[in-house]
């Protein structure tokens, strides 16, 4: 593996440094070839880095910023008042090509529009998106849906590019020659649905680049028909959380049901592997990362409360992307895409234009 630097938001995130400094020294031990900068106040990640007997080296690097985006600051706020945050910074090093990708657990909102103002949209975006990965019965044991909440509402065109996107990103990290795109809808049939939708639909069904499949509804998420689901901000943000509250739910009822009784108790030990087993499939660790795609650079998401764990799956996601270099990916096939798009409604303004004469 070719050597991969990447910028840490050392300062953001539930936890900050705590999860950040551990995550990133055990990710080096696994990759020697891979190059660390954490981003935040020179003494407070020094000091960390102290607790478990390490400091600067070859692999990790302390960049200074002087100032930390709260979790609750608005967007406007932070892009216009904190220069010198440790999440712009980053970003910062990503634009001037000291990093290869940037990795923060900060303020969705703000690490959105931070992003966009610093390293701005590919040509051919109108506006980025979030991707995240969810499990599913595929083959490949996963699906890939966007977006989750950058844009809350979102055009048909918009909606076209983002399966271009999620398609080419899919392809590469998955190897699959050609990805099959569901749009999420609230039923399968060609009537349902808004004009938005529907619109989407006639876009995706006309184009020569992507593997449209047709209509998901909510529960087809995890079933493994598609391989990306694409969707509006809005909708894909309710899905993302309510599936986030009902897992929670279900491992509460789990939990209260086994220490119900006796005889729950002995169940549960009984039972140990096998929920152990689901346990580790459905850990939230091992998808964490969130791809803030049509950018003119890699920026990774993570979560705010994730673990130790969590944060080394989303530095092992960016290293995924630096990899198959997946913003230059993306330019190639929206050029590719657009162009196709542009002479096919070339070809029926041309054949219209014949019929009338």
């Amino acid at each position: 593996m070719s050597k991969i630097t990447i910028a840490i938001d050392a300062m953001s995130g539930d936890r900050g440094v705590d999860v950040v400094v551990p995550a990133s020294l055990r990710i080096i031990e696994e990759y020697p070839n891979l190059r660390l900068i954490l981003v935040g106040d020179r003494s407070t990640v020094l000091s960390t880095l102290a607790k478990y007997k390490a400091g600067e080296s070859d692999q990790i690097k302390v960049h200074h910023a002087s100032e930390v985006v709260a979790m609750d600051e608005l967007p406007s706020q932070a892009l216009r008042y904190k220069k010198d945050s440790s999440m712009r910074v980053a970003l910062n090093l990503v634009k001037e090509g000291a990093a290869d990708a940037c990795v923060s657990a900060g303020n969705t909102g703000a690490l959105m529009a931070t992003a966009r103002f610093v390293l701005k949209t590919i040509p051919g975006i109108d506006r980025p998106a979030i991707l995240t990965t969810f499990p599913s019965r595929n083959e490949y044991g996963r699906v890939r849906v966007l977006d989750l909440g950058a844009n809350v509402d979102s055009s048909a065109h918009v909606l076209f590019q983002f399966a271009v996107m999620g398609s080419v990103l899919t392809s590469a990290m998955d190897s699959i020659a050609a990805p099959k795109v569901a749009l999420l809808n609230i039923g399968a049939e060609e009537i349902k649905g808004n004009e938005q939708v529907k619109e989407t639909a006639r876009l995706l069904s006309e184009s020569k680049t992507i593997n449209y499949i047709g209509f998901a509804e909510g529960d087809d998420i995890f079933k493994g028909i598609a391989d990306v689901i694409v969707c509006d901000g809005f909708v894909g943000n309710v899905a993302l959380k309510a599936i986030e509250g009902l897992a929670r739910y279900i491992g509460t009822v789990i939990k209260e049901a086994f220490k119900s009784n006796i005889f729950s108790k002995l169940a549960a030990l009984c039972s140990y592997f096998v929920m152990k087993s689901i346990k580790k499939r459905l850990d939230p660790s091992r998808y964490n990362g969130a791809s803030l795609l049509g950018l003119r650079g890699i920026v990774i998401k993570s979560h705010g409360g994730t673990t130790v764990r969590g944060f080394e799956t989303a530095i092992k996601h960016a290293m995924d992307e630096v990899k198959h270099n997946v913003p230059e990916l993306i330019k190639t096939e929206v050029e590719r895409a657009f162009s196709k798009e542009h002479v096919s409604l070339k070809q029926k303004v041309l054949r219209k234009l014949s019929d009338l004469l």
